[in-house]
């Protein structure tokens, strides 16, 4: 090869190699500051009130209209395992 295409591949190949250098520095300096922190402080569970929740209340006919109307819509094959209202804010 001619020397300014060799001298090419060689900036190419430091550069590369540099990079792949830099990202796992960053990578595993960022591994080891997960485990340190989660060593030495542990996440705490937040507990809620049960008054702050605010639970919707469905009247039977609703219940019964959605859970018919997911049955129309799916054959059959879907199940409701949760309903949350949305609020809408506008």
């Amino acid at each position: 090869m001619s020397d300014p295409t060799s001298q090419a591949f060689v900036i190419l190949l430091v550069g590369m190699i540099t990079i792949f250098s830099i990202l796992a520095l960053v990578v595993i300096s960022g591994n080891v500051l997960i485990r340190l922190v989660n060593r030495y402080f542990p996440a705490t569970p937040v507990r809620t009130s049960p008054v702050l929740r605010k639970e919707p209340t469905f009247s039977p006919s609703t219940l019964a209209a959605i859970v018919a109307t997911v049955e129309w819509v799916t054959a059959g094959k879907g199940h409701i395992t949760s309903i949350q209202a949305v609020e809408n804010n506008k």
